[in-house]
């Protein structure tokens, strides 16, 4: 036999274990639940489907809880029949940038780096221009120095204009060529730019109708996932889902009802 005071502490200690395992078993449950929304919110959005959760029907829980009871039934029955055979779905690849976008961003940057390169190589002719027009202002000024002061020695001041002279004629030659390869580069950019506008319009026209067809076919994939939310929810599994989940959230309900006639009041 067992006085008053044992029954009092086994009673307690089994309320314990019983909260205990009651608690870890729901908080368990709850995660389960959001490790498999976090799956199926990830597999949708890598296949870029649209989800929406219609909380109206979870109103009528208890029959939804009925409907996943006898689903559950039905699969474990159908399980100890024959092996589950996976059935392969056909799914839709996700949509990316490919066909006219890849085209236009590709023809864009060959464009971009043409003309940097056209850039550094004008820039490249301009410094030269500069330092044969800095030479030839440094020349003209010694010439005229030694026009104002002649030297003593004239045979000097002649040898010294001719050789003056001489320096100078160069680089007015090499002037004349580096402004006609400036000329030449400027042309080309100019042709290189007008040839890339009319490739970017080309491919903007592509890219055009290749949205419009993205739209359409986003458009068509949004009916048929409705047509198919709607046949799913007159399914016999759906119910028994629903009516499981009923269920489920009843006993759930009735849990904590028990539980918390267990806690004493604090």
């Amino acid at each position: 036999t067992f006085t008053a005071e044992e029954v009092a502490d086994m009673l307690e200690g089994l309320r314990v274990v019983v909260r205990g395992e009651l608690e870890s078993e729901l908080i368990h449950t709850a995660h389960t639940n959001v490790l498999l929304l976090r799956q199926l919110f990830s597999q949708a959005e890598h296949w870029h489907l649209k989800l929406q959760a219609d909380v109206s029907e979870l109103e009528n829980r208890s029959e939804l809880l009925e409907q996943i009871a006898e689903l559950e039934k039905s699969e474990f029955i159908a399980a100890g029949k024959k092996p589950s055979t996976e059935v392969s779905k056909a799914k839709l690849a996700p949509l990316s940038d490919v066909g006219a976008t890849e085209l236009l961003n590709k023809e864009i940057q060959r464009l971009r780096e043409e003309n940097e390169k056209l850039k550094v190589r004008i820039k490249m002719v301009e410094t030269q221009a500069t330092s044969a027009l800095e030479e030839r202002s440094r020349l003209e000024r010694s010439l005229k120095e030694a026009s104002l002061h002649p030297p003593a020695d004239q045979e000097c001041f002649v040898c010294v204009r001719a050789c003056v002279r001489e320096q100078r004629s160069p680089p007015a030659t090499d002037l004349s060529a580096l402004e006609q390869q400036v000329s030449a580069l400027r042309a080309d950019l100019q042709r290189e730019q007008s040839a890339g506008a009319t490739g970017a319009a080309a491919l903007q026209e592509g890219l055009a109708a290749s949205q419009h067809e993205l739209l359409r076919i986003k458009q068509q994939l949004e009916v048929a996932e409705k047509e198919l939310d709607s046949k799913f929810q007159d399914t016999v599994a759906y119910r028994n889902l629903k009516d499981m989940l009923a269920r489920k959230n009843d006993s759930i309900k009735d849990l904590r009802k028990r539980l918390s006639r267990c806690v004493p009041a604090s």
